[in-house]
């Protein structure tokens, strides 16, 4: 797996699973809402953690820069 994100990227996706987090600890979300939302955050922290989007390797992209090649 070659990394294919940059860091603006990958904080963009840490952000927003926290947010995911945030609101469902403090209630603001729940049932099948809360579920999803859960997945998605758990997929975005994997893939900024991973350094790896699969969806941007079948599309042939990457976000990563020059700054964040080094």
């Amino acid at each position: 797996m070659k990394s294919n994100m940059g860091l603006a990227d990958k904080i963009i996706r840490l952000v927003l699973a926290a947010s995911v987090a945030l609101l469902y600890f403090t209630g603001m979300i729940e049932g099948t809402t809360a579920l999803i939302s859960g997945i998605l955050a758990l997929v975005f922290a994997g893939t900024a953690f991973l350094n790896f989007c699969p969806i941007y390797y079948i599309l042939g992209i990457s976000s990563k820069t020059d700054n964040d090649k080094k």
